[in-house]
């Protein structure tokens, strides 16, 4: 501890307000989450402090000598204003790493998206710490709370609503790896974009899960979000036999920039991001706590798994069994509850709409359903230890993307999971799928498939559509009538093939 504990002194005196010191912060910001985990693990008040001063003090443009850090800065290594990173498509381009105007004051989220989720998620910790303590670490006033938990909420909102795509991947474009405006959303490279990074959909994840804690109004909006990047835009970027992967995950292929995964890269941040986040996929599952004759569990995605925790003097044990993402009934047990008062709070999806089963059925007054998740109260936890929950909305639904894309396609998607076709499945395929249709009342089929080799299962969907050249369509012939086959994103590129991937289709029902 002594190393890292003088490295954060010797930080501390050497950036800040004070006298002397550097009004600065840092270009990629990420040390501001490490700072904030030191001080919840140690009580170092030091990192605290550093931390809060690296949040509060990004974007003022007066900061330095009554300049913006990064105007001084580019003054002291004598630099001419042509002289910029090509991140930058044009000069002071500060939004690129969110230092255009103090984090409380931004309307939008901007720049590289990776950059942006660290900060915010820091900022959802430093928001936190203002509310509750550690065992090493006491809660800190934060006279802001109410505006930092505002600005969490509008950029959340701004990019969950307006800039990711429904793969929960973000960042469209590929020169600042990030955000474009508002609902610019092409589905590759060939189309003005696409870039979804995969380390900032991890970067999604942390954040949604950050939020869950620190704002007060528990909201199933979060987890969602955190399920869809998890299923899609995450786990497609790591082949099934873990030996290849993929630094941006485009919705359609192209000649350019073809569905395909690669070993290693120069940059190597995605693979060990997704790695480390399969590590700890345990703390996104729920939280949890309790006191003096109570107990609580919030449970935010589903799986099998088990989760002990002490609360009264004793050792709670509450385990999920299911075969989610493919079904949606979850068996629980609760285990060592039985002289505590245990509140216990499920997640419904947005996408079942509603639809579930509690069984044994909860007598009026035991449950509610507020703003996503299914809240238990004692009276029912009491009486039933060993419960089940069916989340229903599992057939297979088609998604229209908003009319201020101006696509029109369709994408396929079944619970958490979202669909493309690829020319392993269809190999007379020689047009990246640009020139197939489908249609919203056309029947779709389940299939469950067992890949030979892999041993891989799930779910593959069935439907027709039509081939239709730009020609054919300005002509209304009818086209080629053609069997297609979706399978998860996640799978694609794992069966060899031309690369030619696509997950929205032409809507041929407008």
């Amino acid at each position: 501890m002594e190393p890292i504990e003088k490295y954060i002194a010797h930080m501390r005196r050497r950036f800040g307000p004070g006298d002397g010191q550097l009004r600065a912060y840092p270009g990629h910001p990420e040390i501001e989450l490490a700072l904030l985990r030191f001080y919840s693990a140690t009580g170092s008040q030091d990192a605290y402090d550093l931390a809060r001063f690296f949040l509060e003090e990004r974007g003022n443009p007066t900061g330095q000598d009554g300049k913006h850090f990064y105007d001084w800065e580019m003054e002291q290594r004598d630099e001419p204003r042509w002289k910029r990173p090509n991140s930058f498509p044009m000069d002071r381009s500060y939004w690129y790493c969110q230092a255009h105007a103090p984090i409380l004051e931004q309307p939008t989220v901007e720049g590289h998206a990776v950059r942006a989720m660290y900060l915010l998620t820091a900022a959802a910790d430093l928001l936190s710490l203002s509310q509750t303590s550690t065992p090493s670490a006491q809660a800190q006033p934060l006279p802001a709370a109410a505006d930092w938990l505002a600005a969490l909420r509008r950029l959340w909102s701004n990019m969950v609503d307006k800039k990711m795509y429904l793969t929960g991947g973000v960042g469209a474009m590929a020169q600042w790896e990030g955000f474009g405006i508002d609902y610019f959303l092409p589905q590759g490279p060939d189309e003005g974009g696409c870039y979804a990074e995969t380390c900032a959909s991890v970067g999604v994840m942390m954040l949604a899960e950050r939020l869950l804690h620190a704002d007060p109004d528990l909201d199933g909006r979060y987890a969602d979000v955190m399920e869809l990047c998890l299923y899609n835009n995450v786990m497609t970027a790591m082949s099934l036999d873990g030996r290849a992967f993929t630094y941006e995950n485009q919705l359609a292929s192209c000649e350019s920039a073809r569905s395909e995964r690669e070993d290693w890269f120069w940059c190597a941040c995605c693979p060990p991001n997704v790695t480390r986040l399969f590590g700890s996929l345990g703390g996104y599952l729920w939280d949890y706590g309790g006191g003096e004759g109570e107990a609580w569990v919030n449970v935010h995605l589903y799986t099998s798994a088990e989760v002990k925790f002490p609360a009264g003097g004793t050792e709670v044990t509450l385990s999920q069994k299911s075969n989610w993402p493919w079904e949606g009934r979850i068996l629980f047990r609760l285990k060592g509850a039985e002289t505590l008062e245990t509140k216990i709070r499920l997640r419904i999806p947005a996408w079942a709409e509603g639809k579930f089963a509690l069984t044994p059925t909860p007598p009026p007054g035991t449950f509610t359903l507020e703003r996503g998740y299914l809240h238990l109260s004692p009276a029912y936890t009491a009486v039933n230890p060993v419960f089940s929950l069916d989340v229903q909305g599992f057939a297979p639904r088609y998604i229209a993307p908003h009319p201020y894309t101006n696509q029109r396609t369709l994408s396929l998607a079944r619970g958490p999971i979202v669909y493309c076709v690829e020319d392993a499945d269809h190999p007379w395929e020689n047009n990246h799928f640009k020139d197939i249709g489908v249609k919203r009342e056309g029947k779709v089929e389940e299939e469950w498939r067992v890949e030979r080799g892999s041993g891989e299962g799930h779910f593959a969907l069935k439907t027709v559509g039509w081939e239709r050249s730009p020609e054919a369509l300005e002509r209304g012939e009818g086209g080629i009538r053609r069997e297609l086959v979706f399978v998860p994103f996640y799978f694609r590129a794992n069966r060899g093939g031309k690369g030619q991937m696509r997950v929205g289709l032409r809507d041929d029902g407008r």
